[in-house]
């Protein structure tokens, strides 16, 4: 008897699936007209309140600042703050990963609504699968909601929805904030998880965000309400397939709390002990840097209108607060892209005198190679027109104990931090990288301060280390890029992408040459 061929069953079961899961992905979202508004709250009776206001008595008009460039600290700031919230907490994300991080800091803000905080969480739908029916525990809580933003309407087939939904369901929201008590706020690059912590061993996004005290913190409550109680925002039991039972919001509090339970000696449980950081807030001797600020954010709409619609992108109105630069504009930007029209206007700045520097990601430490395919075309014009281009290094030459603590204490480093400095004058820290994603797709929001000690830190910190941690970028007599590495044992020079092999290098070559740019 001839064998029987059954090459062909996996494709025919293939065929015969593909409308079933072409269905799935037309699947469309519940009805959210039913959802309630809500607003921020002022916990004028809190801890946090009381010191807070009575600092900015002695700074009218002006908000408190204090950078949180160390992963730990960032954790331990939020996590600290959800601990003495007393009346609210409003949270928002465009990752919140279900990791060692992102459950320890789940713990604390279901322990503050356990204990009678109102706590709203608004996540972007981009990482959530698979955690409907725990996100519907938790937004069955009594003092606890939890929204998911543009949500994908099949809950289980993704993948084909990004074809289907494509350019809708591929705008994303990239908002990054933590509010307390509607007094304190933490804002910038981080999401939450393990890698924005210092808790990844493979890998470490060296990153920034800023405690803000004050005024800016009712600022940015008022972006958080636009985005919560906006019809993008979908309350998490809408999302469920299924009611949770009694049981499921007690479930996930054990499976935290077991979490905490094993980990009293890792480095979050330690830092969470000896960080003085809230303490010195509310009693008033926390470091702050105190000036005026201004929240820039991209209105939700964005993500529903075309996106050569300007009118609801925040870059216009930043671009024209950094156009009046007069001597100095320093950018970190981990996923730049800058096309055309940011090249001549990068170039314009160093026409007129100001001095432009960039650090954004080498090859070997851009965690989204595509993109570094978007920004590589760029280089040479850059460098043509006078502008200062770094790369940063995937891994530090110096032993862990020596390596720049904003930075990163990894063993491979990744840049994640997007901040401006102008003039040492004013600093931007947000979740604004400078490519077409953010400019015209996602959702970003940041806040621009005014204080020259702490943009001028940060542009002490460039002037020094940044032969650290970055290539230096340079045109040859041939007009090819060379990559400088300055070592203390002198200058490494590199005719291509370091620490990268040739397939890598291929691949990217390859990506310039799709029409993608746009999606980057």
């Amino acid at each position: 008897m001839a064998r029987e061929d059954r090459s062909d069953i996996p494709i025919l079961r293939l065929l015969l699936l593909f409308p079933a899961l072409l269905l799935a992905a037309c699947g469309t979202l519940p009805d959210n007209t039913a959802r309630i508004s809500s607003t921020r709250m002022t916990a004028i009776d809190s801890t946090l309140y009381k010191a807070v206001t009575a600092n900015v008595a002695e700074h009218p008009g002006l908000s408190g600042f204090h950078l949180l460039p160390d992963g730990l600290d960032a954790f331990a700031a939020r996590a600290l703050l959800a601990n003495r919230a007393e009346r609210t907490i409003d949270a928002q994300y465009y990752l919140f990963h279900d990791d060692l991080t992102g459950n320890l800091l789940l713990e604390r803000l279901l322990a503050a609504a356990d204990r009678g905080v109102r706590v709203r969480l608004l996540i972007d739908d981009m990482d959530t699968a698979g955690r409907d029916q725990d996100f519907a525990a938790l937004d069955a809580h009594p003092h606890f909601e939890l929204r998911l933003f543009n949500p994908y309407a099949s809950r289980s087939s993704r993948s084909l929805e990004m074809i289907t939904r494509f350019g809708r369901i591929t705008r994303r929201m990239h908002n990054k904030s933590f509010t307390v008590d509607g007094v304190v706020t933490v804002v910038g690059g981080r999401n939450i998880g393990n890698e924005y912590f210092s808790a990844d061993p493979t890998v470490e996004f060296g990153d920034l965000d800023v405690l803000g005290a004050g005024p800016v913190a009712t600022d940015v409550s008022a972006v958080f309400d636009a985005y919560w109680n906006h019809s993008l925002a979908y309350p998490a039991a809408t999302l469920s397939r299924s009611k949770p039972s009694a049981d499921q919001l007690e479930n996930l509090r054990t499976r935290l709390q077991s979490i905490v339970a094993q980990s009293p000696s890792s480095a979050y449980a330690e830092r969470l002990r000896d960080s003085p950081l809230i303490e010195q807030l509310e009693n008033r001797q926390l470091a702050l840097h105190w000036g005026r600020a201004r929240v820039f954010a991209d209105r939700p709409d964005k993500l529903l209108t075309s996106p050569d619609d300007r009118s609801t992108h925040m870059g216009p109105r930043l671009r024209a607060d950094v156009q009046d630069a007069t001597s100095e504009v320093l950018i970190f930007s981990p996923y730049f892209v800058p096309g055309d029209t940011g090249v001549d206007w990068l170039a314009s700045l160093v026409e007129r005198g100001v001095r432009v520097r960039i650090l954004t990601n080498s090859l070997a430490s851009n965690d989204v190679a595509v993109v570094h395919a978007g920004y590589s075309k760029y280089r040479k014009d850059l460098l043509r027109a006078g502008v200062g281009l770094f790369e940063a290094k995937a891994q530090s030459t110096k032993p862990k104990k020596d390596r720049d603590p904003h930075w990163g204490g990894s063993s491979r480093a990744s840049l994640h931090a997007k901040t401006f400095a102008f003039d040492r004058q004013r600093l931007f820290v947000g979740s604004l990288n400078l490519d077409p994603r953010s400019a015209v797709l996602n959702t970003e929001m940041g806040i621009v301060f005014d204080n020259a000690q702490l943009a001028g830190n940060v542009g002490d910190w460039f002037d020094a280390r940044l032969r650290d941690v970055a290539y230096e970028l340079k045109l040859d007599d041939q007009d090819n890029i060379e990559w400088v590495e300055h070592r203390a044992d002198g200058d490494r020079i590199y005719q291509t992408e370091p620490n990268t092999g040739f397939f890598k290098r291929m691949s990217v070559w390859f990506a310039r040459l799709l029409p993608i740019e746009g999606q980057l």
